[in-house]
């Protein structure tokens, strides 16, 4: 990559800092409400304009996600004193983290109060819900394994001399590649983030993904185990004022339904958001086709649960290969269309070529020191 883009990445990255640190001090010195707004308005503006100082696929399109989308979705739910960066408990470092990166604090419940047993009396180390030795925890439900993330680390290694022969390659296979890809580059950058959060600030986070190919329904994938950071910021801001509206005219059962669908409407509006920055061309509206196809198949798939009171459903083995056949096909038709005409892949796989050539470069300077 080149200096001058280092230098602009580096310099955004300041800027999003020192204005975090505005926007902490204004939480501390004006109540929220409309004049705390109006305060953090200017830094939602600025946090939207930024990523167009990056012309780098990864470096351009993680940091649109990171702030004009994650970063200015908590700052006006932090304006009403709501979402994640509104707990009091909150440092000047941790709300610098919580702000700027896609990351949740795990709010642990309160522990349980002990037993009286004998039992317990006699083993005074063992916890009062499931008897079982400090430090001998079992793995949250949810989070990867480090064998997991090594596969997936190795997967993704392999499939990146694979673009090479794309001209040899059928198109379609191409287009399962790169769904592949999204999804790995996005799991392990992800992880990557919050591993570096939870290392320098003890924080236990929320989980990113929760292995989206096994998904037994829509609502499953969207609600549960694609991008949950994005579903945790889509709830309070857009899903939970859509569904208490809504409830007034329909009653709480029904108001799910246009609720989700807002949610989707939302979403695909912030994905052309993303879609701009990364190819500067005026958008097709493909994108915002998929994510309203696959709101309106979900609140479909909603209401049909509720007719049939969740008493009938697919068995996994069929319910998974046509939930993720579902999504791919229709990735396939609409999501990937508009990237592959901007050349987003070629210029991704230029940037991954120069970045191995730089390490390359880097190791063979270091053994030349050496000898």
């Amino acid at each position: 990559m080149e200096s001058e883009e280092m230098s602009n990445f580096f310099n955004l990255w300041l800027s999003v800092v020192v204005s975090l640190c505005y926007c902490y001090l204004i939480g501390k010195i004006i109540p929220k409400g409309s004049a705390r707004l109006l305060c953090l308005l200017p830094v939602v503006c600025l946090f939207t304009l930024l990523p167009l100082n990056l012309s780098s696929i990864n470096l351009g399109g993680t940091t649109a996600f990171f702030i004009a989308w994650l970063a200015n979705f908590k700052l006006l739910l932090f304006a009403f004193g709501n979402g994640p960066l509104s707990s009091p408990s909150l440092s000047l470092p941790r709300f610098l983290a919580v702000g700027c990166l896609p990351i949740k604090i795990q709010q642990n419940p309160p522990p349980k109060p002990y037993l009286n047993s004998a039992h317990n009396k006699e083993n005074p180390y063992l916890t009062p819900v499931n008897n079982e030795m400090p430090g001998r925890t079992k793995p949250k439900k949810g989070h990867q394994t480090h064998v997991n993330y090594a596969i997936k680390m190795i997967t993704f290694a392999l499939l990146l001399p694979v673009y090479d022969y794309s001209q040899h390659i059928h198109p379609t296979v191409m287009l399962v590649l790169y769904t592949c890809h999204i999804y790995i580059f996005l799991e392990i950058m992800l992880a990557m983030v919050a591993a570096l959060a939870r290392a320098l600030l003890s924080l236990e986070l929320e989980q990113q993904f929760n292995e989206p190919y096994l998904s037994t329904s829509l609502q499953d994938f969207w609600g549960r185990r694609w991008n949950i950071m994005v579903t945790s910021i889509l709830r309070p801001t857009v899903y939970e004022p859509v569904l208490n509206i809504c409830a007034r005219f329909v009653g709480r059962k029904w108001a799910p339904i246009p609720a989700v669908f807002g949610t989707f409407v939302v979403s695909a509006l912030m994905h052309e958001l993303i879609y701009f920055y990364l190819g500067r061309v005026r958008p097709t509206w493909e994108v915002t086709c998929f994510f309203l196809l696959h709101g309106a198949c979900l609140t479909a798939e909603v209401s049909l649960k509720k007719a049939l009171r969740d008493k009938w459903r697919f068995p996994r083995v069929i319910s998974t290969p046509l939930t993720v056949g579902f999504v791919m096909l229709t990735g396939f038709w609409l999501f990937f269309p508009q990237l592959l005409r901007c050349r987003a892949d070629k210029k991704a796989f230029e940037e991954y070529a120069a970045l191995v050539a730089f390490f390359r470069n880097v190791s063979l300077c270091s053994l030349r020191f050496r000898c």
